[in-house]
């Protein structure tokens, strides 16, 4: 039976077991916190990205889950500066164009700040005069930093991001630097 491991990365994490720098710091990896054997990333989270990222022992299922041709919807937390109106979300959910092309279409809805969310360390810059807000994206394409891209291109920059679902698999019930192993069909 494959193996799929969830994953709640924390802020500063590289999404890899090994950092091939060459800085004088090591920098945390992904073996600080998973202590399962022969199991890779199926996609990616940047260092400075939170929240689910998952690794299995099957490359069918990695390919089925990282590679674009099978879209599989990727949904996030995004806060963002300032307050997207009606026309920015409307530009998410129709498809920017990026530097590297036209995006797909993504949902894109404005929600609440989240209770359950747990603190970041470091935290975020706070502006006092410059407010805040949350939207929820689901994106069917993994493109490098393509959430923080698009919402600075309808200027509101990324100030925190968290993935918070990949298909069917949830962050649910996962503390920063916690997993779960599960099976799969």
């Amino acid at each position: 039976m494959p193996r799929l491991i969830l994953f709640n990365k924390p802020f500063g994490v590289l999404s890899q077991f090994t950092d091939k720098s060459m800085g004088d710091t090591p920098r945390p990896t992904l073996s600080t916190y998973i202590r399962e054997k022969n199991v890779y990333p199926a996609g990616r989270l940047d260092r400075d990205s939170e929240g689910l990222l998952l690794l299995t022992d099957d490359g069918k299922l990695q390919a089925r889950i990282s590679n674009p041709r099978h879209k599989q919807p990727k949904t996030y937390l995004a806060q963002v500066e300032g307050i997207p109106d009606e026309t920015a979300l409307s530009e998410l959910r129709s498809g920017l164009t990026l530097k590297d092309g036209p995006t797909r279409p993504a949902r894109a809805r404005l929600v609440p700040a989240p209770d359950w969310l747990w603190p970041r360390l470091p935290p975020i810059r706070v502006r006092q005069n410059i407010p805040d807000h949350w939207l929820e994206l689901t994106l069917t394409e993994g493109r490098n930093r393509q959430v923080r891209r698009m919402t600075a291109a309808i200027g509101h920059p990324t100030l925190r991001l968290i993935r918070i679902r990949i298909g069917d698999w949830t962050l649910d019930g996962l503390a920063p630097g916690e997993y779960r192993a599960i099976t799969t069909p």
